[in-house]
């Protein structure tokens, strides 16, 4: 496998990459039954959905209203109207799990001298929620949110957030992402890209391409190689 060279900060999305979104419903999966599965389509789905409209109609919501907004839509769609039912799936979604293979990864690009950022669309409370949660915050040199630009993914504004606050320039700047439409948009913007496909996507048909594809992160550190000197 090629190496990407001249790289000096990874950045990655954190829902689906870094973090499981699907932990919060599993924290509930006894309560939610046969209503598991699709609460978690539903609400991804519709979350999503929502980002990208509200940004189109330039109607900005934070990322914890239009989850919460996605959730009612997903509860009211399989008829799920049990009392604390939303508010113990919103709190969970707060303390989301961490994929298994994250921590070692992270370190991993610590050591070998890496920047290390967070770009997503959650709001700077969540953020910093699931970082803590995780014991991950340590390898972070900054966790950045849309909200410093009121526009979600894939908004280019968005993409330029890792250049001005990390001070390196974006052709020295690597993104990561578990979702084909974030990786193919920050490869459009021209940042260099790892898609990390681990829930096994077809590719898409927008502009741009990932520069590789991975299905675990584990993979990452060996396809950097030895840091950039700076």
């Amino acid at each position: 496998m090629e190496r990407l060279a001249g790289i000096r900060a990874c950045v990655f999305d954190a829902y689906g990459t870094l973090f499981d979104y699907a932990s919060a419903a599993a924290g509930a999966r006894d309560e939610l039954g046969g209503d598991f599965a699709p609460l978690i389509s539903l609400w991804r789905d519709k979350q999503l959905q929502y980002t990208w409209l509200r940004t189109c109609q330039g109607r900005h919501a934070d990322f914890w209203q239009v989850t919460g907004d996605a959730l009612d839509f997903a509860l009211e769609s399989l008829g799920r109207s049990e009392s604390g039912l939303r508010e113990r799936l919103m709190a969970l979604y707060l303390k989301l799990d961490t994929f298994a293979e994250v921590p070692n990864m992270l370190r991993n690009l610590r050591d070998a001298g890496y920047r290390i950022a967070i770009l997503s669309n959650g709001s700077p409370s969540m953020l910093r929620a699931i970082v803590e949660n995780s014991g991950t915050s340590a390898y972070f040199d900054a966790v950045l949110s849309v909200e410093e630009v009121q526009a979600f993914k894939p908004h280019p504004s968005v993409y330029r957030l890792p250049e001005q606050r990390l001070g390196i320039a974006s052709d020295q700047i690597l993104f990561c992402s578990s979702n084909a439409w974030d990786a193919y948009a920050a490869s459009a913007f021209g940042l260099f890209v790892v898609w990390c496909n681990r829930y096994d996507q077809r590719e898409e048909r927008l502009p741009g391409a990932p520069d590789h594809i991975v299905r675990s992160l584990t993979e990452l550190p060996a396809l950097l190689g030895k840091a950039h000197s700076s």
